[in-house]
């Protein structure tokens, strides 16, 4: 009886140590995305396009006021009391007003965005202890912690992914641990993140028919499909949207039944379409290798299809690339399929309960996460270079800004955008005349939207032909003023 006392505490120990670590390996991710944001932000590295459209949406919402945005309502030419929920429907920004209580600016975002990536290992973690084991779950843990998708994302501004590892994990998780309630109101949680999200509540609907559950399963299909005709085809023209913004499928047909009949009529070539651009399969690979290509096992890569296909079957060549955000929509469904891919392996081998090829494909799942490293944006922690960014740049960006005064509207050059937008009502400076009082503009170095640095020079000279007036000038910044 004594025996059993101890073990019985000895393993109840144990087990209070696993939360502990949960939480260290949560904290230092959220700590290291953090700092690749805020660096980017300190050393003008940021940009207008996107993190100032969200900035200025959820201080509004901060404020209790509609949530406007007006540079991305300035760049398509329809006022700057534009509705952030018109250009994409993201209602679920609202929950990020608090953090402007505590710190009105940009920072916040990135803050925020850092502890939401991080927010879905613990569900990493205990889907995968379940699965494979303790041991497999810190290795499995860390190595999307790691991930390549969540680096990217974490490095290029603030987006609304930021919401969807933590409910994805949180849907999957919670279903698997036979825990319905939360894992469906997760679900609903993802439909407020962006319009889109409707797909990938039809493919987790799709995922339960295929485990047999077909009634929650058909529902949440059905749910999908409703959410997205509402949203797309009601609610964004509601707000002063235009569907056809983020149209990327001109190839195919003009709507949504043009292609899908041009679709259905040459089902070869919509099959092929995935992988007819180099990019398209590099980027599909590397969504696949890390697991060892053994998500494609799993009926849960299916939750992540319809979104995969959203963005390969496009025209839109940003859509298809690792460099961006896009990846991080998917990447921890990936991560669970492959956990449950190689369970489902092990089954089909009889070896379903070898500890020692869980643990050798959790530690080959770390090793890949850890190769991939230096590719991607989380090598930048590693070099002292990136903590000080062009200096003398720097130096002049932060005197040009400066000679802004606050509360004007300004147009900036897409880098210098972040630096103003706590201050100043912030637009996109690109060739459209907007007669903002104040533009501050590079001639020296190419930035979105325009071709080239000779673009971005000559519409200086435009503007000072038009009235405006140059107040400061320091390696190829230029601030110019019309009173």
């Amino acid at each position: 009886m004594t025996e059993n006392r101890v073990t019985a505490a000895s393993a109840l120990t144990r087990f209070k140590g696993h939360p502990a670590w949960v939480t260290v390996i949560t904290l230092l991710s959220a700590a290291a995305y953090a700092v690749v944001g805020l660096v980017k932000l300190g050393t003008f590295r940021a940009t207008t396009f996107d993190l100032v459209i969200v900035d200025q949406t959820v201080r509004n919402y901060a404020k209790f006021a509609a949530p406007y945005s007006p540079s991305i309502g300035s760049f398509h030419g329809r006022g700057l009391e534009y509705l952030q929920l018109a250009d994409h429907f993201s209602p679920i920004y609202a929950l990020l007003a608090p953090f402007y209580w505590i710190y009105d600016g940009p920072a916040s975002l990135i803050v925020a965005q850092a502890l939401l990536f991080a927010a879905a290992i613990p569900f990493v973690w205990a889907f995968t202890r379940r699965v494979l084991g303790t041991k497999p779950a810190y290795l499995v843990a860390v190595a999307y912690a790691l991930s390549w998708p969540i680096a990217q994302a974490a490095a290029f501004d603030a987006h609304e992914v930021m919401f969807v590892p933590v409910l994805t994990a949180a849907m999957i998780e919670r279903y698997h641990a036979g825990r319905p309630v939360p894992a469906f109101l997760a679900m609903f949680g993802l439909l407020l993140v962006k319009e889109d999200m409707g797909l990938m509540v039809i493919g987790f609907g799709v995922y339960l028919v295929l485990v047999r559950d077909r009634l929650r399963g058909a529902v949440c299909v059905a749910v999908g499909v409703a959410w997205t005709v509402l949203v797309r085809g009601v609610l964004i023209p509601m707000a002063g949207g235009d569907t056809s913004d983020f149209w990327a499928y001109g190839h195919l047909g003009d709507s949504v039944p043009s292609a899908l009949l041009a679709m259905l009529s040459d089902p070869l070539g919509t099959l092929a379409l995935p992988f007819s651009e180099e990019a398209k399969v590099d980027t599909l690979f590397l969504m696949v290798w890390p697991t060892l290509l053994l998500c494609l096992l799993s009926p849960l890569s299916v939750v992540a299809l319809p979104h995969v296909l959203e963005r390969m079957l496009s025209d839109r060549v940003l859509w298809w690339q690792a460099d961006f955000q896009y990846n991080a929509f998917t990447v921890v469904i990936l991560f669970l399929a492959g956990v449950d891919g190689l369970a489902r392996l092990l089954k089909w081998l009889g070896r379903a309960e070898d500890r020692g090829l869980r643990l050798a494909w959790a530690t080959a799942v770390l090793a890949v996460a850890i190769t991939l490293v230096p590719r991607f944006a989380l090598d930048q922690l590693f070099d002292k270079d990136f903590y000080r960014g062009d200096q003398v740049r720097s130096i002049a960006a932060a005197e040009a800004v400066a000679k802004v005064p606050s509360g004007v509207v300004v147009e900036t050059v897409n880098s210098l955008g972040p630096a103003l937008t706590a201050r100043a009502t912030v637009l996109l400076w690109d060739h459209e005349p907007r007669n903002a009082p104040w533009v501050v503009a590079d001639v020296n170095r190419w930035e979105f939207p325009f071709g080239s640095a000779e673009d971005q020079a000559k519409r200086v000279a435009d503007l000072l032909a038009t009235g405006y007036t140059k107040v400061f000038e320091r390696d190829g910044y230029v601030v110019l003023n019309r009173r």
